[in-house]
């Protein structure tokens, strides 16, 4: 039998589609449903590795983890990771298959196109419902010949389409009418009805409008979502970082942890669980300046290595980040933030851009190389030796730890380079450390409290504050936390909408008379 659809798209980006999607998986699977997200193209910088070593958008994984189950590439066939302006990389079914520029990869759509569909169809072959999501705005006319995401799949699912709209952006209404009117009758057909995300306040003050919006749209209204304050769920891109800018100060009892935010950062959902720690405050930092003060310096992952690496050097963060280490300052480098404190980075065939190489800041005893192929993998490490360097736990040798690998480049450690960890199984070193400078190629060490907590008990020792205790017990107590969460927004969710209605739109394909 072929699973249900249901299809959430949006009047813009950032309209809360993804967390939407996460809150209905988890609602179906309360009710006993076997339910599975898709998104058929998705561009982020937050990725995740699948046990079989492929590549989705990080927002995949956390609607998976709604639904109860382990992520897969059909839940996300067609994943761009941009490397600039108009250029990604495009990884097909969780495997890179070229950098192309945009042009480029609209010319192929029609290829994907096919892709898209096999995987769809082979999660509704495996699941009661299958909850789509779309990506940007269906009326972005210039895109419609070429789409592959958002109506084209409305269609080849014969699934029903809610709208949804973020009214805490302002101008929800003239959003809702301007999005139907741009669409094609036919795609139009396909909306179900209509959904306002985000509200804050008096629900009373809103109705005159809704009646408004059903009235000059003859569609539906299915629903209002609240606003859910301080929601502990990861998000999509680095566009949830600008309100974090501005973030406190530590105060006399934390540390202060500054991440350089990068013009091509990617995946800094390494540092959300150090967010949620009680006694740091995290800061994403865009002047140079801004590092004084800091505990920790970290460099995270980026799409973009050597074009990062002269952003450092040109927007004086370089200088400032050598000169802090040089006093003993802890900076840690996390994959191709780890590459860019090597002395090189050398990419000869041109892999994220313009063939050539660029000096790194010099500060770890490493070189790197890139080269085809793409290396993701999950694993477990343990510590390479006795020692007290930034990350290793406290259990030293015996505590075991989850890691993922998702990067370009290879690299080189110098021969008298002393490695971090070692990969159980092949006993492959990784990662290196030299004075108050570590590194690593791994994603995800942070997740692990008992990492955690060693590395900000380190820096508390050094401002001498009491370390504080916690160690396994913290993951359980988050992992039960991140389940909490996805019960809260599957109850906001749910209580918002007209679930009975929406129920109704699963018996059969979609449009049908109304």
């Amino acid at each position: 039998m072929t699973g249900s659809v249901l299809m959430i798209q949006g009047c813009a980006s950032s309209v809360g589609k993804s967390l939407l999607t996460a809150g209905l998986c988890r609602h179906y699977r309360r009710k006993g449903w076997k339910v599975a997200p898709f998104k058929a193209q998705n561009m982020a910088l937050n990725s995740y590795v699948t046990l079989s070593g492929g590549e989705i958008g990080r927002a995949q994984a956390v609607q998976a983890q709604a639904a109860g189950i382990e992520p897969t590439v059909d839940m996300n066939p067609v994943l761009l990771k941009p490397e600039g302006q108009s250029r990604s990389q495009v990884i097909v079914l969780g495997k890179p298959i070229a950098t192309l520029e945009a042009r480029d990869f609209y010319r192929r759509k029609r290829e994907l196109a096919g892709v898209v569909e096999g995987a769809l169809n082979r999660l509704r072959e495996e699941y009661d419902l299958v909850l789509i999501e779309g990506a940007g705005s269906p009326a972005e006319i210039n895109l419609r010949s070429r789409d592959i995401v958002n109506m084209h799949v409305a269609r080849m699912a014969k699934a029903p389409v809610l709208l949804v709209g973020d009214i805490d952006r302002g101008g929800v209404f003239a959003h809702f009418v301007g999005t139907l009117a741009l669409l094609e009758p036919l795609d139009r057909a396909q909306v179900a009805g209509l959904v306002i995300n985000r509200f804050r306040g008096d629900i009373k003050l809103l109705e005159p409008g809704i009646d408004m919006i059903v009235e000059r749209t003859e569609t539906p209204m299915l629903g209002v979502v609240p606003y859910i304050p301080s929601l502990r769920i990861a998000e999509e891109d680095s566009l949830s970082l600008d309100g974090r800018r501005g973030l406190r100060r530590a105060g006399p009892d934390e540390v202060e942890v500054a991440v350089v935010r990068l013009p091509f950062l990617s995946n800094y959902d390494d540092f959300l669980a150090m967010e949620h720690e009680p006694d740091v405050v995290v800061r994403y930092v865009e002047v140079a300046s801004e590092l004084d003060g800091a505990d920790l310096v970290i460099l995270p992952g980026t799409k973009n290595t050597r074009r990062d690496l002269r952003w450092l050097r040109e927007s004086g963060f370089a200088e400032q980040i050598e000169e802090l280490a040089g006093r003993g300052l802890p900076v840690l480098g996390i994959c191709g933030g780890y590459q860019m404190l090597g002395r090189l980075v050398s990419d000869p065939l041109g892999v994220e851009g313009d063939a050539g190489e660029e000096e790194g800041l010099g500060l770890l005893p490493i070189t790197t190389s890139f080269r085809e192929g793409k290396i993701t993998l999950r694993s477990k490490v343990r510590s390479a030796g006795e020692g007290t360097h930034l990350l290793c736990p406290d259990e030293g040798r015996s505590c075991v730890v989850p890691a993922y690998e998702i990067h370009m480049g290879e690299v080189i450690l110098d021969a008298d380079a002393r490695p971090l960890f070692e990969h159980l199984g092949d006993g492959r070193k990784e990662g290196t450390c030299r004075g108050s400078v570590a590194g690593t190629l791994l994603h995800g060490l942070l997740e692990v409290a008992a990492v955690r907590r060693a590395m900000l008990n380190r820096l508390r020792i050094a401002k001498s504050l009491t370390p504080v205790e916690g160690g396994a017990d913290l993951d359980a107590a988050r992992d039960a936390e991140a389940e909490l969460e996805l019960d809260r927004l599957a109850e906001a969710v749910a209580g918002g909408l007209d679930m009975n209605r929406i129920d109704r739109l699963l018996d059969g394909p979609w449009p049908i008379s109304r």
